[in-house]
């Protein structure tokens, strides 16, 4: 190799290295520079938030590892619609989120929404004697079922989807759990709050069962806590094969769950946590059927979800699972 061409090696290792070097120290003095004021904004503010480094938080916007509710984003011709209390949140997560995927805070329930499958991945419920309790002023008759425009429009379901598909809207929060104000028996209406159910022997009857035997909880515990959602389970086939098939309905493909569940937490008066958790397929039930017959471990739930509910307490410290001591 020449002279020559040593020399313009050198020479271009030289700046490469030089410019590494001088890149790599203007980097830390930005950074520093930036926590600094950081640091400022933060204190000025007086919180005690701690955000990773390099990280400013800014007015309006969540900062790493918070969760916000979710308000309507309102069409032209409505007015913006304001967001769910934090502390009401807090209240009906007491005992920890199954997950973090597109969060929706309502008034007066909190919901996971898969945006694949059009359907909650959960739903969320926190009731009282108070809440649950006839209200002449609620009426649900008044509440009409439409689109969540929260939702992206690619994702969202629409009532055509359902219309002639021989499925119900079905409630995932039960209307009848919210009967404080009109506007939380309202908002149960978002068709994000729904999931394609069979109507006779299903949503209009076992289902609803269940639903009333929830509220009525309320009558010996003062809080009850709900979990709701769709389970899409494997079936075997002719083959011998296990296979995950579900129905989609409408222009928006809305997924058709072949299972739903609800895992249900109390408060006694004594200070207590029970749990009882309920699998039921999404078709005709006989009648008489009772509901203990589709009470599950809840483990077996969490592994076909995906998800952990409840779980900021620990399984030893509930005093009954489905009715029976721990």
């Amino acid at each position: 190799m020449s002279s020559n061409v040593m020399s313009r090696l050198l020479v271009l290792s030289s700046v490469g290295i030089g410019g590494y070097f001088t890149g790599s120290y203007l980097e830390r003095r930005r950074l520093v520079e930036h926590s600094a004021g950081c640091e400022d904004y933060v204190n000025a503010g007086r919180q005690q938030t701690v955000t990773p480094r390099g990280i400013c938080p800014k007015p309006g916007l969540p900062i790493f590892g918070t969760v916000s509710a979710a308000s309507l984003i309102p069409s032209s011709d409505q007015t913006p619609a304001a967001p769910a209390s934090v502390n009401r949140v807090g209240q009906i997560m007491k005992y920890g989120f199954p997950g973090l995927d597109n969060i929706r805070s309502f008034d007066d329930y909190v919901l996971s929404y898969d945006r694949r499958t059009r359907v909650a991945h959960w739903v969320f419920e926190h009731m009282t004697p108070d809440s649950v309790r006839p209200n002449d002023a609620v009426d649900r008759a008044k509440s009409d079922f439409k689109p969540d425009e929260s939702i992206h429009p690619f994702f969202r379901s629409l009532n055509s989807d359902y219309k002639g598909s021989g499925f119900d809207r079905g409630h995932l929060a039960a209307a009848g759990n919210h009967r404080s104000e009109q506007k939380h028996c309202d908002q149960t209406f978002f068709l994000s709050n729904m999931a394609p159910q069979v109507g006779a022997g299903f949503n209009r009857d076992k289902w609803n069962h269940l639903e009333r035997y929830v509220r009525k909880l309320t009558k010996d515990h003062p809080n009850v806590y709900c979990c709701t959602g769709p389970l899409y389970l494997p079936r075997k086939e002719a083959d011998g094969k296990l296979y995950v098939r579900y129905q989609v309905i409408g222009a928006s493909n809305v997924a058709v769950p072949t299972h739903f569940y609800k895992v249900v937490v109390m408060e006694t008066k004594g200070g207590q946590l029970e749990m009882e958790a309920y699998v039921l397929p999404n078709q005709k039930i006989d009648d008489a059927t009772p509901l203990a017959a589709f009470q599950v471990p809840p483990e077996t739930i969490e592994r076909a979800a995906g998800l952990l509910y409840f779980d900021r307490i620990a399984r030893d410290k509930l005093s009954k699972i489905n009715g029976k001591k721990v």
